[in-house]
C-alpha cells in the first residue's frame, strides 16, 4: 500500500475518524491498532506519550509492516523536531501537534511527511499553510469555539482543511455537528477506545465501535 504524503492524506480524510491511543504495552497496542484497521481506520495517531513511547512505537510499527501493510501509523503530540525524526526515523507517517512548530514543519517537508499542527486562531491557521501544513488541527477543539468556529474560519478561508481533536464524540449528534461545520476528520481517544474496552480486552468491541462511527460519518457526508 502507498503510504507517500497524498496517500496519507487522502487516506486520513477518506476514514474521516483518527483513532487516538497510547499503551506502554506493545501487545495491547497490535491488538488495538488491529481492531482500528479491521473497523475501517487504518490510519491511527500513537500518542507520544509516556516512557520510551518511541521504542514501543518502533515495536509496533516493524510489526505492522510484515502483519497488516494497510496500517498507517503517525505519531501525536510531537512539539519539537528531534522528536518529530526520531519517530519518522522508527516508521511515522505523519505527524500531529497540539501546536505550531515551523520546525518540524519544515523537518516533515524535507521529508514528505503530513504534519497537522494544532491551531487555536484564524491566525495560526493561515501560518501553519504559508509552512505547508494542508490538514490543520483545531486544539482542543471544543475549547476553542468548537463548530462554530470552524464556520467562522472556513467563511474567509473555504480552501482549509481542519481536523479537531477535542470535542467530537463517536455519536450521530456530535458527528452531524462537527462534520456539517465542514471538518475533513476529527481525532477520537477515549470516548472511541474506551477504558472498559481494553480492561476486558474487547478488541472486537473496538473494532465494531470504529466501524460504527467510520460509517457514521460516511452516512453524515452523504456517501453511504
Amino acid at each position: 500500500m502507498l503510504k507517500n504524503r497524498m496517500a496519507v492524506l487522502q487516506a486520513l480524510e477518506t476514514q474521516g475518524v483518527v483513532p487516538v491511543f497510547y499503551h506502554p504495552d506493545v501487545e495491547i497496542c497490535k491488538n488495538v491498532i488491529q481492531a482500528c484497521a479491521d473497523g475501517g481506520a487504518p490510519c491511527i495517531e500513537f500518542t507520544n506519550r509516556g516512557d520510551f513511547a518511541a521504542h514501543v512505537f518502533y515495536d509496533v510499527a516493524r510489526h505492522f509492516e510484515t502483519a497488516d501493510p494497510r496500517v498507517i501509523l503517525g505519531v501525536g503530540s510531537i512539539v519539537d523536531a528531534p522528536t518529530a525524526g526520531l519517530y519518522i526515523a522508527n516508521g511515522a507517517k505523519f505527524m500531529v501537534s497540539p501546536i505550531v512548530n515551523a520546525d518540524v514543519a519544515k523537518l516533515c517537508n524535507r521529508r514528505m511527511i503530513p504534519y497537522s499542527p494544532g491551531c487555536g486562531s484564524a491566525t495560526e491557521i493561515s501560518y501553519a499553510q504559508e509552512l505547508g501544513c494542508e490538514i490543520v488541527k483545531v486544539f482542543p477543539g471544543s475549547s476553542v469555539g468548537g463548530p462554530d468556529f470552524i464556520k467562522a474560519v472556513l467563511g474567509p478561508m473555504p480552501w482549509t482543511k481542519i481536523m479537531p481533536t477535542g470535542g467530537v464524540d463517536p455519536d450521530e449528534a456530535s458527528i452531524k455537528k462537527w462534520f456539517g461545520a465542514g471538518i475533513v476528520a476529527a481525532g477520537m481517544g477515549s470516548k472511541l477506545i474506551t477504558q472498559e474496552a481494553l480492561d476486558a480486552k474487547d478488541y472486537a468491541g473496538i473494532s465494531r465501535k470504529v466501524r460504527e462511527t467510520v460509517d457514521l460519518i460516511a452516512k453524515v457526508r452523504g456517501k453511504a
